[in-house]
This record gives structure tokens, C-alpha cells and sequence, in this order.
């Protein structure tokens, strides 16, 4: 039975959580030219800060592309995109952002 003077209610989406993620804002000059070049630079924050890493998600604004693929399908009205959901809730201590979003990538040291 559904209380009347307290309906249920969903929550509101909130902003992600990043505690424990250093985020590291890029904006570079001249601006890399495609996914490649800003991966590149991504991959050098990610060797001086974690040194071996593995790149868990990324995303090009450029291309609408994301990865894992279709991460964000579930995501529809969430105020989290899928491949900053799937960083996170798989370990990411590293977020390097290029441009204010133009590209995203989410690392994780590998502990050897």
C-alpha cells in the first residue's frame, strides 16, 4: 500500500564522487588535433604519477565516443556519464581531463 501523506520519492542525482581521484585539468597549447595526440598527453600524466597504469575509460567529445562502449545507455537521465561511473566504481585514482571534457581518460596504478 502506497502512503498517501508520504509517497515514496527518487532521489536526485548528484554530482559524482571523487574522493581518493587526483583530477588533473590539461589545456594545452596548440590544442592536441585528435583523440590520439590527447591520449598521448593523458598517458605521460598518468607514467609521472602513477607509473605503470592501466586506462580504464575515456571519452572524445569530439566523436561522441566513449569507452567502455554504450557505458552511458544505463545513464540516460543520470547525472553521471556511464564512462565516468564505470572509472570510478573500478578504482580510477587518476582522472586527466583535456580541455574542460573535450577528452576524459580514468587510470588506475598497476601494482606490480
Amino acid at each position: 500500500m502506497i502512503d498517501k501523506i508520504n509517497p515514496p520519492t527518487c532521489s536526485i542525482p548528484k554530482e559524482p564522487d571523487y574522493s581518493g581521484v587526483t583530477v588533473v585539468p590539461l589545456a594545452p597549447q596548440p590544442s592536441p588535433a585528435d583523440y590520439r595526440e590527447a591520449m598521448k598527453l593523458a598517458n605521460a600524466v598518468a607514467d609521472q604519477r602513477l607509473g605503470e597504469h592501466m586506462l580504464l575509460s575515456w571519452y572524445d567529445r569530439d566523436r561522441d565516443f566513449e569507452s567502455p562502449q554504450h557505458a552511458s545507455e544505463c545513464h540516460v537521465n543520470s547525472a553521471v556519464p556511464g564512462y565516468v561511473d564505470y572509472g570510478l566504481y573500478h578504482g580510477a585514482t587518476l582522472k586527466v581531463d583535456i580541455e574542460d571534457g573535450r577528452f576524459v581518460f580514468f587510470y588506475i596504478p598497476v601494482d606490480m
